[in-house]
């Protein structure tokens, strides 16, 4: 983008890890490093790129180095729509100049070679080379269309729309919201959107300090996070690298200077340990490759801010590349059996990938003299899709049968663009970012979302999964799995035990929401609390905004604080007699008999009996705890059965989720059973739990199974239970 291109001359803040000489490369002294096939230097191509005309027959020079990288990736890519879409920029571009004076085609042209080298197939270098001239030439997109097929025109469109508005503070939010939407669409055009700020960033030395600094803020606080979303950790980690040089100067330079200390040091221990690795891996028969990975300059700043002054196996770390899944959890095992592993640094994204993609198995090794350092163990494909991400997909969109897409044949396009490999976190911010209410909320949300750099899976209950970020509520599972469904949650059932939505739920959790089945089920205000993702947020905010009275004035009641008075029984109605209470009768005969207050025993409840003062017998059901210390402090038992009478009196206890009408339903539940209610509380809500407390007659005893039943299966109660109360004094 022409606004954003300065001169490539000029030298930027930083220099890659992958292009930096090998004096300033931590940990990698020249002995120790494998030799291989170089990578280009794109500032030194884009300043050397020859404009000479070149015949049909072959690819111009200039798009050489292109060519090159691009089989590298894919050796039976064909070349042909590269070379006519050079062509057509480079006359469309002519005479147009960078703010340095070079000529402006050498942008798409860096642009495309970083796609390429990245492993991008055809069709999205082929838009690369393009994407500017819609927007900065006479090209139109029917000539691209017409010239290329409907799918580059789709990408070219897609990024011109991304750079027609201002990056000013103003227009920030409305950028995101279509760029969003773009990347939703396609993930390609976000790649070569992220390629244009690569190569943008590379040459913004001769802008203005306070230009610079903008730039680099956006890109800090939204580029940054997207590419590392879509995994393309090549161009995440060369962005974090050029944005700390702008904003934190003197914090790189001292990075600089701890590096280059480490790269003068005649030792190299984690040179040594890798050398150990080989050695541990060709004894065991695994073939596999052993690298040194640099850490990038925030990398190495990061680190020595957690574990203070560096030592040398810090500045990078070991990764071992194999050729299959099982070799990695082979190269596992024989580490941890003849190396001395640190057990909390082992994490396997193999088994669990990041929401990015990311698969690997990492774990660290110490030596003797207590260097630690860390492994990152991967399969080749792996590793490509750790650099590329999304990039490494090749054609996410092409049709099944195509096993290898090269990108270069015309496809049929049918306009729609179902994305199979689209990740969690991009459908999640596509679903809300369409019910966010204004472009400052979207604004707002996106950010948070964004800096939220971790995410937890958690599966369902019927096998599936679900991405979140870490942090994340039960109340964020319930809307990500439900939508506005989720309004209608009564509450969740994490790794099999009740829970309320407040939970915070931690990576491989399980968890069964609890829905309702009332219609008109309505969120409670409280969830907005224990909500941490946008799509909670906003789909309880927009039910608020339609909902700004309580409801009604039961729910009101339901949702006050303090104690509640006891809520009236109904009344018994007419012509009905006063139940006679069950009766038991004890050995001794004679003797008078109650029941015992504190687990309330009814027919055909087993039940034993314990002499109080004044010799009445009180009757306990076995298993409760009153009789339990009663007879641990030697309490004589008295044996005690049922008598004749089936009739019951009992107290249950009914623990729920709080939700409008509740009540309500549970007594016309007690009704429906042909039970009294004597009387009923109903204690404060805590923690969005309600427990309803009920005095019941029963006209037949054996009617309280039925009736539990019946209780448990109104939506928002969880569990019913006979009452347990402590025993007093007197017993």
């Amino acid at each position: 983008m022409s606004a954003e291109a300065t001169n490539p001359a000029t030298p930027g803040p930083a220099t890659p890890a992958a292009q930096r000489p090998a004096a300033l490369e931590p940990g990698v002294p020249p002995a120790h490093r494998k030799k291989t096939r170089a990578r280009i230097d794109l500032r030194r191509l884009g300043r050397a790129a020859l404009l000479g005309p070149a015949a049909r027959d072959r690819l111009p020079d200039a798009i050489g180095h292109v060519a090159e990288a691009h089989r590298a990736h894919h050796p039976d890519a064909k070349l042909e729509p590269l070379r006519r879409a050079w062509v057509l920029a480079e006359s469309s571009h002519r005479g147009q100049m960078r703010k340095s004076g070079e000529p402006y085609i050498t942008h798409p042209l860096a642009v495309t070679l970083i796609l390429a080298e990245l492993g991008a197939e055809t069709t999205t270098l082929t838009a690369s080379l393009l994407h500017d001239t819609v927007e900065d030439t006479e090209v139109t997109l029917d000539q691209v269309r017409e010239e290329f097929g409907d799918e580059v025109c789709y990408l070219v469109d897609g990024v011109t729309k991304l750079e027609k508005v201002d990056y000013g503070a103003a227009a920030e939010p409305e950028t995101f919201r279509k760029m969003l939407v773009a990347t939703g669409n396609d993930v390609r055009v976000m790649s070569i959107k992220l390629a244009d700020r690569l190569h943008n960033m590379r040459t913004l030395g001769v802008m203005r300090p306070e230009k610079q600094a903008r730039i680099a803020k956006v890109t800090r606080d939204v580029l940054i996070p997207l590419a590392e979303r879509l995994g393309v950790q090549a161009l995440k980690t060369e962005l974090e690298d050029l944005v700390f040089a702008i904003l934190h100067p003197e914090e790189y330079e001292h990075t600089r200077e701890l590096i280059a200390e480490n790269a003068s040091r005649s030792d190299d221990p984690l040179a040594d340990i890798a050398e150990e690795v080989r050695v541990v891996l060709r004894d065991a028969g695994i073939q596999a490759e052993v690298l040194i990975r640099p850490r990038h300059f925030v990398s190495v700043h990061r680190v020595s801010r957690k574990r203070g002054p560096m030592r040398g196996a810090d500045f990078g770390r070991l990764l071992v590349l194999v050729n299959e899944d099982a070799d990695c959890y082979g190269v596992l095992g024989e580490l941890h059996t003849c190396l001395t592993p640190v057990v909390s640094e082992f994490k396997d994204f193999i088994a669990v990938p990041k929401f990015n993609l990311y698969q690997s198995l990492h774990t660290a090794v110490t030596r003797g003299d207590g260097q630690v350092a860390e492994v990152l163990i991967r399969t080749h494909q792996m590793h490509k899709v750790a650099e590329a991400g999304v990039i490494a997909l090749g054609n996410p969109y092409a049709p099944p049968s195509e096993e290898q897409p090269d990108g270069g044949g015309e496809r049929p396009f049918d306009g729609e663009r179902a994305d199979p490999t689209r990740p969690g976190w991009l459908s999640r911010l596509l679903d809300w970012q369409q019910g966010a209410p204004d472009p400052d909320t979207f604004w707002s949300t996106l950010r948070e979302d964004l800096a939220q750099d971790r995410e937890i899976t958690v599966f369902r209950a019927d096998g599936g999964s679900l991405g979140l970020p870490e942090g994340a509520s039960c109340v964020d599972a319930a809307y990500a799995q439900y939508g506005e469904d989720a309004h209608a949650c009564i509450g969740a059932r994490v790794n099999g035990r009740l829970a309320t939505l407040s939970t915070v739920l931690r990576d491989g959790d399980t968890v069964q929401l609890l829905m309702g089945q009332d219609p008109a089920s309505e969120p409670s205000r409280e969830w907005l609390e224990h909500a941490h993702t946008a799509a909670a947020r906003i789909a309880i905010q927009r039910w608020m905004a339609t909902h700004p009275a309580p409801g009604d004035e039961e729910a009101a009641r339901a949702s006050a604080p303090g104690p509640r008075p006891p809520v009236a029984a109904p009344a018994r109605p007419a012509g009905t007699q006063t139940a006679r209470p069950a009766s038991a009768v004890a050995d001794p005969p004679g003797a008078s008999v109650r029941m015992a207050g504190c687990c309330t025993p009814v027919p055909p409840d087993e039940v034993t009996g314990f002499t109080v003062r004044g010799g009445v017998v009180t009757v306990h059901r076995v298993e409760c705890a009153g009789a339990a210390r009663m007879k641990s402090a030697g309490r004589p038992e008295v044996g005690v059965r049922w008598g004749d009478t089936t009739e019951c009196r009992v107290t249950l206890v009914a623990e729920s989720f709080g939700r409008p009408h509740l009540l309500a339903d549970l007594t016309e539940a007690i009704a429906a059973e042909g039970v009294a209610v004597v009387s009923a509380t109903v204690e404060p809500p805590s923690q969005q739990r309600v427990r309803h407390t009920y005095t019941l007659q029963l006209p037949d005893a054996a009617h309280l199974p039925g009736l539990m039943r019946a209780m448990r299966n109104v939506p928002g109660v969880y569990d019913v239970s006979r009452a347990q109360h402590p025993a007093t004094a007197a017993q």
